[in-house]
């Protein structure tokens, strides 16, 4: 499955040769992806890479989510996806990182808005939710752009490379928070 986003940009799913592109660029960037992402200090070989991806593409049924590469002018930029769906209650949350040198393009909103249209229209979905580390300002500048409303602070909420916790800011939009958007346009 792609989404496209624009003539630049696109939504991949995440397919098992897309492992070497996601060590690389782990590899290539551990101080600035390993400052907020805690996988980075575990990720030590392709094989981690490899692992990652085989449980994502063939996870049960029970348990699949959609993952998808961001592909900028058809290069790997970084990934984006779907965790800890919900689907009784209909609720998920997007996790997404993005290399360093696609900073600052607006990659990551586009990418995070297209996949909120997603979750709202094909999936069913009423509540999706982002967690930023407090601090990690270009993380949590993306939900705020698209309107999410800050929900509260977990205190201790993810634990990073040296042992050291982290509060997390979460975000949430829900499927109305759209409808009403709408109306008012």
């Amino acid at each position: 499955m792609i989404l496209k986003i624009d003539k630049d940009i696109e939504l991949r799913q995440l397919k098992f040769s897309d492992a070497k592109d996601i060590f690389e660029t782990i590899d290539s960037q551990r101080n600035y992806l390993g400052k907020w992402l805690p996988f980075v200090e575990s990720t030590k070989s392709i094989t981690d890479s490899e692992m990652y991806v085989n449980s994502v593409i063939n996870a049960d049924a029970d348990h699949f989510e959609y993952v998808f590469t961001i592909r900028y002018c058809g290069h790997f930029a970084g990934i984006i996806g779907f965790k800890d769906t919900d689907k009784v209650n209909r609720k998920t949350e997007i996790g997404y990182w993005l290399s360093e040198k696609y900073q600052k393009k607006g990659i990551m909103t586009k990418s995070v808005d297209i996949l909120c249209n997603f979750a709202f229209k094909a999936l069913n979905i009423n509540k999706i939710q982002i967690k930023c580390a407090v601090g990690n300002i270009p993380s949590s500048n993306i939900p705020k752009r698209l309107n999410f409303i800050l929900e509260g602070i977990e205190r201790d909420g993810e634990l990073l490379s040296g042992s050291h916790f982290v509060d997390l800011e979460i975000y949430s939009k829900l499927k109305s928070d759209c409808r009403r958007r709408t109306n008012k346009n």
